[in-house]
């Protein structure tokens, strides 16, 4: 069991952080700095011990566990503790790993305080100075979950496949972060308002202890992890915040470590570019459609109301008594909407070229809040001044 490797918490412990890393030898010392380094909101350093760090090196092939415990000694104020495992083969992705740590964190935060947040990052990322503590006010705020902004740090801009890259990636933020606008717009989520964001991963994603328990803890998929997590917190109607304030840099490294996560799209966007085709995204107009169907829908599941508008129904192409015992049924509105988004033909949404969306959201999102901020939205990167993730423009045209 992994507490039988770690030191016990602190007595003053608001926040634990989860690191699972397999061979990493090579990039946790940067994560593990970054994290040392915290500061308030007001750049002054935070308490000792009110968070620690647990870092799992799991079925490792080289030093990362070692890497990690040198660090303990060069950063003594950093409440840090290091694990090791080997994991069968069926049970050895990150799904696993990161419920491992993620259980343990719970449990820790409730042995001492009864409360707390779970807070996760990547071995491959750098969060902001700033990181924990803009989480704990986020939380403070009303939050059941936070996901953080993140950014990807590219090396090597000069070479034309990594720029090509680069491009794709920014045009496809640029397309969510513009959706993200006019879900807004549509159908505004008072626990998560603009300014926001899309990104809800690993590299930045933190949960209280009640929300975890409450939603079962992280699901053990092999990939994707997070996203399931937050289709249970969807599931809860408990609120996930996206957060511009909290933010991090990973890396643009094309070789991971799961299945299915960033460098997986980034091999996938260059080897479209290198054939020089272009991404399929989700069509914007049908995606208006839906959020202004979901406002509906939820309006009606809130007004107690049995019997749904036949006119709902039909927009959702589900017959009225099907829709009705939906609604009769359903403990929560989060599930209401999954199993509409699963069963009513009338949510289908079609894929198509990247440059066809960006060319439509703009008068899109002015068409239902026309407002001089939307004409160009310029979203900040990265938090880190040195860093060459920059900014980038979605302007309209």
């Amino acid at each position: 069991m992994l507490h039988q490797q770690l030191p016990p918490p602190r007595a003053n412990l608001q926040v634990s952080i989860i690191i699972p890393a397999k061979d990493e030898a090579a990039g946790l010392p940067a994560t593990l700095a970054a994290l040392a380094t915290q500061t308030d909101l007001a750049g002054r350093p935070l308490p000792a011990g009110c968070f620690e760090v647990l870092v799992l090196a799991n079925n490792c092939a080289d030093a990362t566990a070692e890497i990690a415990r040198r660090q303990a000694h060069r950063w003594p104020h950093l409440a840090l503790g290091v694990a090791e495992i080997n994991l069968p083969k069926a049970q050895a992705h990150v799904g696993r790993a990161r419920r491992l740590l993620m259980d343990e964190a719970c449990a820790r935060l409730e042995l001492v305080r009864g409360t707390g947040i779970i807070a996760s990052t990547d071995a491959d990322t750098r969060v902001a100075p700033t990181w924990v503590a803009a989480i704990m006010a986020e939380i403070a705020a009303g939050a059941d979950a936070v996901g953080g902004r993140i950014s990807t740090e590219f090396y090597q801009d000069d070479q034309p496949e990594l720029r090509s890259l680069r491009r794709i990636q920014t045009r496809d933020a640029a397309y969510r972060l513009l959706c993200t606008r006019l879900e807004h717009a549509i159908d505004p989520a008072p626990a998560d308002p603009w300014p926001r964001h899309h990104q809800h991963f690993g590299a930045s994603l933190a949960i209280t202890t009640r929300a975890y328990r409450r939603v079962g803890g992280l699901p053990e998929v092999r990939f994707l992890e997070d996203e399931a997590l937050c289709q249970r917190l969807r599931q809860h109607d408990l609120a996930l915040r996206h957060s511009p304030r909290v933010q991090v840099l990973t890396s643009a490294r094309r070789e991971g470590r799961v299945e299915v996560g960033l460098s997986w799209q980034l091999r996938e966007w260059l080897r479209m570019s290198q054939q020089q085709r272009e991404p399929h995204v989700e069509n914007p107009n049908q995606l208006a459609r839906q959020w202004r169907l979901r406002r509906r829908l939820r309006a009606h599941w809130a007004s107690g109301t049995r019997r749904p508008p036949e006119t709902l129904a039909a927009c959702l192409a589900v017959p009225v008594a099907v829709l009705q015992e939906q609604v009769r049924q359903a403990p929560t509105f989060g599930m209401l909407w999954e199993w509409a988004l699963a069963n009513a033909p009338g949510l289908r949404i079609d894929l198509l070229p990247l440059s066809w969306a960006l060319r439509v959201l703009p008068p899109l999102i002015l068409a239902h809040e026309p407002a001089p901020v939307v004409a160009e939205a310029v979203v900040e990167l990265s938090a880190f001044p040195a860093s060459r993730a920059g900014t980038f423009r979605a302007a309209a045209r």
